[in-house]
């Protein structure tokens, strides 16, 4: 997502992990996709590639991808943590605590969707602020901030309709304008797995509630 809003060509190669090829195997022993190799030197962690990208792939020829404003890195940070403990929860009697965390955490990242940024805020204007309309953490524009999370929501809408019949609430406005925005970007939906994969993939992940 991060080489296609760059503007980088690229190939995408798919493999089966469970018959990884030898080379694969070779270049990060013990470590699943994604990382990276430059000049011999192998990253596998998320944010340190991110880092990296934004670093070696600069303005004039590439876009300028970081967030303007430092929060938006921050929106939905413990979202997913707060799904993988819901989803992987085979309690009846802990479902509805671990429910009500990831709707809170759903409901800080939808008020941050849902609150002006700075530069969206008229200083003349007088009254209750306005709604903001943006489309994306940041803005109008993708940046680092969405190619993390963006993802992580999705699958968490996928794969907790599956698997516990939960929804992310219709009232959650702003989660959902963003969502909705980014299911109209091909750099976005050209890079998300169909729904079917991502549910196989939690098909031993989601435990079931006894």
């Amino acid at each position: 997502m991060i080489l296609w809003l760059k503007g980088v060509i690229f190939n995408v190669t798919t493999v089966d992990l469970k018959r990884k090829p030898a080379d694969l195997q070779d270049l990060a022993p013990g470590t699943n996709p994604p990382f990276m190799t430059f000049n011999g030197e192998v990253k596998v962690d998320v944010n340190k590639i991110e880092e990296f990208l934004e670093e070696k792939l600069t303005p004039p020829r590439f876009p300028k991808l970081a967030p303007k404003h430092p929060e938006a890195n921050t929106a939905g940070i413990d979202v997913f943590a707060k799904f993988s403990a819901f989803i992987k929860n085979p309690r009846k009697d802990a479902n509805e605590v671990l429910e009500k965390a990831l709707l809170k955490s759903l409901r800080r990242l939808d008020d941050f969707l849902r609150t002006p940024l700075p530069d969206e805020i008229d200083a003349d204007a007088s009254g209750k602020l306005p709604e903001s309309s943006r489309s994306f953490l940041d803005g109008p524009e993708l940046t680092l901030a969405d190619c993390n999370l963006l993802p992580k929501l999705h699958i968490l809408k996928v794969v907790a309709r599956k698997y516990r019949g939960f929804e992310i609430p219709a009232e959650m406005s702003g989660a959902w304008r963003y969502l909705s925005h980014a299911y109209q970007r091909e750099e976005f939906t050209s890079t998300c797995p169909p729904d079917a994969e991502i549910q196989l993939a939690y098909l031993h992940v989601a435990k079931q509630i006894q």
